[in-house]
């Protein structure tokens, strides 16, 4: 879905939908709470590092994750990943493989499968338990705020957005729950992007986070377009990348594109005498006979500090590498 325009517009208008939605956002809160009271949280078989965020929308998890599993490859470590498949079709417990698209197991499954095994299920207990078979560690994409699964070790992602002041919880705003509750949950943080100001981190360990371009395509005159849910992050790196930008489309988050859609982006570039562009997530939702006319800008994650994170994570879980 697209964000809602209230979420982060600072007008009168917006702060007023915001207090009239305030009483769902309490019972929104409440249900959360009672779920993490009353849920015995059960263990995967293998340590459970958990990926996440605080606030609805992409904070960099997947790219996190990847980032993280070719360190503990470093150390001689075997890490599973095991995600939700959002929107993905398949039932039950599956293991990504080649034959599967983004309709059958979601975009982030696929790009995750092509690093490590990756294991599908909307029940995350079952889908950890599934990807701890000869893994020594397994890394889950998102599910911080799911309270079935033990987490060994959980690395909380916070961008700007989530530590702007009066993020209200959902619906009247992003946060999946208060940023200082999940901070208190969390065995270290993760900085994405600049915060413009004091963070309380609880004295958790702080990380910081940046993204750089990875074989960009020859700067030329483009199309841009995504489906993700910070469009604007994007659209910011084409910038960096040298494109010149003739025009720029989003989606809404994880949208599956049609035939109309292709052909809209298609008579679009022609126009404009221009390629067109977008996401590795976005790349893989394209029909298969659309990809040929499509460039990706493929973005990586770096850490400040990837060693001490690795070294903090294994004493915590009680490994050594």
């Amino acid at each position: 879905m697209k964000e809602p325009w209230f979420w982060r517009d600072n007008s009168m208008a917006a702060s007023a939908v915001g207090v009239l939605l305030s009483p769902l956002s309490f019972l929104y809160d409440a249900g959360q709470r009672w779920r993490a009271a009353t849920t015995r949280a059960s263990r995967a078989g293998a340590p459970v590092i958990c990926i996440g965020n605080a606030s609805l929308g992409g904070t960099g998890k997947t790219p996190f994750a990847l980032m993280l599993n070719a360190l503990l490859k470093e150390r001689g470590l075997v890490a599973h990943f095991a995600t939700r498949g959002f929107g993905g079709a398949l039932e039950g417990r599956v293991r990504v493989d080649e034959t599967h698209t983004a309709r059958d197991v979601g975009d982030e499954a696929l790009l995750l499968a092509r690093a490590a095994p990756t294991f599908v299920a909307r029940n995350r207990l079952a889908g950890v338990r599934a990807a701890a078979s000869g893994a020594d560690i397994v890394i889950m994409d998102d599910g911080f705020q799911n309270p079935s699964v033990a987490k060994d070790f959980s690395i909380l992602i916070v961008n700007s957005a989530d530590h702007s002041a009066g993020r209200r919880v959902f619906p009247a705003g992003p946060m999946r729950e208060p940023l200082k509750r999940a901070i208190a949950r969390a065995d270290a943080l993760a900085l994405n992007g600049d915060l413009g100001g004091h963070l309380d981190t609880a004295g958790k360990p702080l990380f910081r986070l940046a993204t750089h371009i990875v074989d960009a395509p020859a700067p030329q005159k483009v199309i841009a377009f995504c489906g993700i849910a910070n469009p604007a992050r994007f659209f910011d790196s084409v910038d960096r990348a040298g494109m010149s930008m003739a025009g720029k489309i989003a989606f809404a988050d994880h949208h599956p594109f049609t035939p109309g859609d292709i052909a809209m982006l298609r008579q679009r570039a022609k126009r404009e005498h221009a390629r067109l562009i977008t996401t590795e997530k976005d790349f893989v939702r394209l029909p298969a006979d659309a990809r040929a006319d499509v460039m990706t800008l493929e973005i990586a994650m770096t850490l400040d500090d990837p060693a001490g994170l690795v070294d903090l994570i294994l004493t915590k879980i009680g490994k050594s590498a």
